[in-house]
């Protein structure tokens, strides 16, 4: 039987490595967790109802920014989250062509409920970490995503 060499005993591993491969494993984590809640939402769709609930009603560009995903893919994820119940489309006030993207009582519900999910995830993600060190690494990611994203 083949089994997939194990990433963690690579030679060098290197820092993007080994950002992919954890964020890979959150969302495994935290996809199971949803599953075995008998909860039907992706990681994806978890996200934009957390992004949509710190952003409030916004647009879909907007929301699709927020959560790195393209027009055609925020839409398919917008029709499913609308359709469970979890958020609407509102005309804009000013704009009649444009929508605004708002949670449902439904929604915000449900994201108190993800959000237990997602610590027990993070929590269990960082169980070999002391506070200090969870620190650490918050601050450390930080830095390295603001590096990034300065111009050079």
């Amino acid at each position: 039987m083949n089994t997939p060499p194990d990433p963690l005993n690579y030679p060098v591993e290197t820092l993007g490595t080994l950002i992919s491969l954890v964020r890979t494993e959150l969302v495994r984590a935290l996809e199971a967790e949803l599953a075995a809640r008998g909860m039907d939402l992706s990681f994806t769709q978890f996200l934009i109802l957390k992004r949509l609930a710190n952003l409030g009603t916004t647009s879909a560009t907007e929301l699709a920014r927020a959560v790195e995903l393209d027009g055609g893919a925020m839409t398919r994820q917008l029709d499913q989250l609308e359709r469970k119940g979890y958020l609407r489309r509102r005309p804009h006030e000013q704009d009649r062509r444009a929508l605004r993207i708002e949670m449902t009582e439904a929604g915000s519900a449900l994201l108190r409920d993800l959000l237990d999910c997602n610590s027990r995830v993070l929590d269990a993600a960082q169980r070999a970490l002391d506070e200090t060190e969870r620190e650490h690494l918050l601050d450390y990611l930080k830095r390295v995503l603001r590096a990034l994203r300065e111009k050079p």
